[in-house]
């Protein structure tokens, strides 16, 4: 048994109904800030260890001359 399409246009509709259309909406805007945020946290970590790293090799260069 697989979910039709009338089960999950009552589900929604069930939704709408109990948050409202602008209390769903302002749960996605949220959501999107979150997705955005936890992008911008993981390409800010990833250039801060490569910073790191580029900083220790040419630490290593310049022991080893």
């Amino acid at each position: 048994m697989g979910i039709s399409f009338w089960q999950i246009a009552i589900v929604v509709v069930l939704v709408v109904l109990l948050f409202g259309r602008g209390k769903i909406s302002s749960l996605m805007g949220d959501v999107a800030k979150g997705i955005k945020s936890f992008k911008k946290g993981m390409s800010e970590d990833n250039s801060i260890n490569n910073q790191d790293e580029n900083s220790k090799s040419d630490n290593s260069d310049s022991e080893n001359k």
